[in-house]
């Protein structure tokens, strides 16, 4: 897996603020193509696939929502999470923002990264090739908190 937590959440996680649910609750999920950058502080690379909400980008306050967590692991919520895709190409990995939605180099924005693909990645798509029009629904999604090894 290739989660990358930015700054700003690391910190938050330290001991500043809430947790994963209340500072990612209400926040966008974007797809780009290509591989992800080396860290969740610097610009997005590739091309912006979709973005994800809980009404395909249709009403004002539509972000993505969470479930309760357990054993370290936070699922999306029952809502159906699902856009348009803007862009056709292939998803390579994602980026979970805020409600800020604060894109390009930023240490001070709350994001998480993650890799896309059929199997075994941090976002499982059915499919990973997306054509432009098309509308992406995410069944299934959880960010896990690593365990100590």
């Amino acid at each position: 897996m290739a989660l990358r937590l930015s700054t700003q959440l690391r910190t938050m996680l330290a001991g500043t603020g809430g947790g994963l649910k209340s500072s990612l609750d209400g926040g966008w999920l974007d797809i780009y193509t290509g591989g992800q950058p080396t860290g969740a502080d610097y610009a997005e690379t590739g091309t912006k696939l979709i973005s994800i909400s809980t009404t395909s980008g249709t009403a004002a306050t539509d972000g993505v929502t969470f479930g309760t967590a357990a054993a370290g692991a936070l699922p999306k919520s029952g809502n159906t999470w699902s856009g348009a895709v803007i862009a056709g190409g292939v998803g390579g990995w994602f980026r979970l923002y805020d409600v800020n939605h604060t894109t390009g180099s930023n240490g001070t924005a709350i994001r998480v990264d993650g890799n896309v693909g059929v199997s075994g990645s941090d976002l499982v798509l059915a499919v990973t090739s997306l054509e432009a029009g098309a509308t992406l629904t995410i069944g299934t999604f959880t960010l896990t908190v690593p365990a100590n090894s």
